[in-house]
């Protein structure tokens, strides 16, 4: 009779604990007190953008290592030029759901397809395809998508611009510096550019989704964005 206590006594706690594991993986995570998701649209889909809801998720192994050379993987400075902006994971996200800004991944095609994935409604424009030693026609490609027009002098009119927010691998990531600076030789107005500094590092150690990249041309037809 005391051995059959004892082993409904055990079992009692052995499932109070799962109980309460249970309950503690299983409480909610929210963006913030009043926001648990933003929707968007991926290549014509749409995608709830929301933070991993286990309580015992841990961050993406590529984003695990805190410590990388320096050069080339610095920690960049807050202000890159004093008109472009740095901003966080709240207001990107205010942006994405007013759409009022396209997000760009300036990252190469690897890290977005088969890697890390990217932010829901992210377009891919590779660092190496903007600047002086870029293709001409693909440069000139991307540089239309963000509003710009060729003149007849092969100069570029940033009168239209669109409000593009930046982001790569991190803090100590050199990729959207690169596009942000590029794109400010080539007199594209600082003030409509905006910097989640963070990257897809910060994304993922706060538990945010992904989705894989995509053909940047087929993005292109499948994203819009308000003036």
């Amino acid at each position: 009779m005391m051995n059959l206590k004892k082993t409904l006594t055990g079992s009692v706690m052995l499932i109070a604990l799962a109980a309460s594991s249970v309950a503690l993986a299983g409480k909610p995570v929210g963006i913030t007190k009043t926001i648990m998701s933003v929707d968007t649209m991926h290549l014509g889909k749409k995608v709830t953008i929301q933070r991993n809801q286990d309580n015992k998720a841990k961050i993406s192994k590529f984003y695990e290592k805190t410590s990388r050379p320096c050069p080339p993987f610095c920690v960049f400075p807050i202000s890159l030029d004093p008109t472009v902006k740095t901003i966080g994971e709240v207001e990107l996200l205010h942006h994405v759901k007013m759409g009022d800004a396209l997000l760009v991944d300036s990252r190469t095609p690897d890290w977005i397809n088969g890697k890390s994935g990217t932010i829901p409604g992210a377009v891919n424009v590779p660092f190496k395809e903007i600047g002086k030693s870029a293709d001409a026609i693909t440069m000139g490609e991307h540089l239309e998508y963000l509003g710009g027009k060729q003149r007849e002098d092969d100069s570029w009119d940033f009168s239209g611009a669109h409000k593009t927010i930046f982001f790569c691998n991190g803090y100590w990531c050199g990729q959207s510096p690169a596009n942000i600076k590029s794109l400010l030789a080539m007199g594209f107005p600082g003030e409509k550019i905006l910097w989640y500094r963070g990257g897809m590092q910060a994304w993922s150690s706060l538990g945010f989704n992904t989705v894989e990249g995509s053909n940047t041309k087929e993005s292109y037809m499948k994203h819009n964005v308000k003036k």
